[in-house]
C-alpha cells in the first residue's frame, strides 16, 4: 500500500547512520524478510511478525511473504527551511509525500562529532524541526485563504468547510502546537487531509543513544518521552552505533552481540513496528500452501477494502470472506479443522477487520 515514513533531523545527529544501517540490515535479510530499494533514499523493509512462520508451518507454504513499510531519508534540515534555507523546498517537498515522520534526535555526547548548535538537547533539535514545517504549515495556509474566503462568499460548502478548517488550523499553529492538534470530526477530517499540512502527520521521536545506553536509555531520552506523550507523538529508543555493527554480522553473530549488550533485538525491529503503530497499522493474513502473507491495513478497514489491497478486482466484486482468528487457525491446525469446528466465519460486507485475521475472499470476476 506504500506507507512510508519520512526520517528527519538536524546534521550530525545519526539520521543518516540510522538510515544505512535500516537498508543494510534489510539487504542482509533472508528471503523470507525481502527488501528492495525503490530509490536510493527509499528503504523497504519488512514488519517483524512472528506469527508469519506459525501460519506457514500449519499451511505447509512454500514461501512467507511479511508485510512492509517503508522508510525515507529525507534531505537534512537546517534552521530556517521553511524560508528556503539549505536545500529548504526540496526538504519540505519530501516531507509531504511522507505518512508519518520520525525525527531522529542525538541523545548521546561524542566530542569527535559536533552537534551543529555546539550542545547536545534533544528538546531544542525536535522543536527547532517541528517549528520549520509548522512556519511552512502557516505560511501555506495564509496564502490559500483569500481564495477560499472568496468561492466561500459564492455559497460554496466545501470551500466554506475549508476556511473553517483552515482557520481553525492557524488558531492552532499561532499557539506554537503543531496542526495534529487541530480538532475535527471524523466528517471532516477528508478535507483537512487535503490541506496537506506538514505537521498533521504523525510523528515519532528516535532517540539516537550511544551503546551504553541502548537498553536502558538516558536522561535525554526521559524528556523525549515526557515530550512525546504532551506532543501526541511516540518515542523510541535506539542506537546506530550499534545498528551499524549489526549490519555486518551473520544472525548468529547478532545474536551474541545483542546478548552482550542486554539487548533482546535489534533496535530497527523496535522502529519499523513503532512506524507501524504510528500509522495506525494492522495486518490480516492469507494462508495456503503456495504462500503465507501478510497484508497491510489501516485499522477499522471493512473486508472488502481489505480485499482491494490483495487486487482492486476483489474489492469490486466482493462477496464475502472467509474469516479464521490467527488463534483458532494455529491451535485447531489450518482452514479445514476450524472450520470442522465452527471457527470458520462468513463475514460480509460491513465487518471491520481485525488484526491477525486470517481471510479467504469469494468475489465475482
Amino acid at each position: 500500500m506504500g506507507f512510508k515514513c519520512g526520517i528527519v533531523g538536524l546534521p550530525n545527529v545519526g539520521k543518516s547512520t540510522l538510515f544505512n544501517a535500516l537498508t543494510r540490515t534489510a539487504a542482509a535479510q533472508a528471503a523470507n524478510f525481502p527488501f528492495c530499494t525503490i530509490e536510493p533514499n527509499v528503504g523497504e523493509v519488512s514488519v517483524p511478525d512472528e506469527r508469519l512462520e506459525k501460519l506457514a508451518s500449519v499451511a505447509g507454504s512454500k514461501e512467507i511473504l511479511p508485510a512492509r513499510l517503508s522508510f525515507v531519508d529525507i534531505a537534512g534540515l537546517v534552521k530556517g527551511a521553511s524560508k528556503g534555507e539549505g536545500l529548504g523546498n526540496q526538504f519540505l517537498a519530501n516531507i509531504r509525500e511522507v505518512d508519518a515522520i520520525a525525527y531522529v534526535l542525538r541523545c548521546f555526547e561524542n566530542d569527535d562529532i559536533v552537534h551543529v548548535a555546539g550542545r547536545v538537547d534533544p528538546l531544542a533539535d525536535a522543536e527547532v524541526v517541528e517549528t520549520e514545517l509548522m512556519l511552512a504549515d502557516l505560511e501555506s495556509l495564509q496564502n490559500r485563504l483569500p481564495n477560499l474566503e472568496k468561492k466561500a462568499k459564492g455559497n460554496d460548502k466545501e470551500a466554506r468547510l475549508a476556511v473553517e478548517l483552515v482557520n481553525r488550523a492557524i488558531a492552532v499553529l499561532d499557539s506554537g502546537k503543531p496542526a495534529r492538534f487541530v480538532e475535527r470530526s471524523e466528517d471532516e477530517e477528508k478535507a483537512f487531509r487535503e490541506l496537506q499540512l506538514l505537521t498533521s502527520k504523525p510523528a515519532l521521536y528516535v532517540c539516537n543513544v550511544s551503546e551504553d545506553d541502548a537498553a536502558e536509555g538516558n536522561e535525554w531520552t526521559q524528556k523525549v518521552a515526557d515530550y512525546a506523550k504532551s506532543h501526541e507523538a511516540i518515542m523510541v529508543v535506539i542506537s546506530a552505533e550499534i545498528e551499524s555493527q549489526l549490519a555486518q554480522l551473520d544472525a548468529d553473530e547478532q545474536a551474541e552481540y545483542l546478548e552482550t549488550l542486554g539487548l533482546k533485538e535489534p533496535g530497527l525491529n523496535r522502529l519499523i513496528r513503532a512506524g507501524y503503530e504510528l500509522l495506525g497499522l494492522q495486518t490480516y493474513f492469507t494462508a495456503g500452501p503456495k504462500e503465507t502473507r501478510a497484508w497491510t491495513i489501516r485499522k477499522g478497514t471493512k473486508a472488502p477494502q481489505a480485499a482491494g489491497v490483495i487486487h482492486t478486482d476483489f474489492e469490486k466484486g466482493f462477496i464475502r470472506a472467509q474469516t479464521i482468528a490467527f488463534d483458532d487457525y494455529v491451535t485447531l491446525g489450518g482452514e479445514v479443522p476450524a472450520k470442522e469446528a465452527g471457527k470458520a466465519r462468513d463475514e460480509g460486507k460491513e465487518y471491520v477487520v481485525k488484526d491477525g485475521d486470517v481471510m479467504l475472499f469469494r468475489f465475482n470476476n
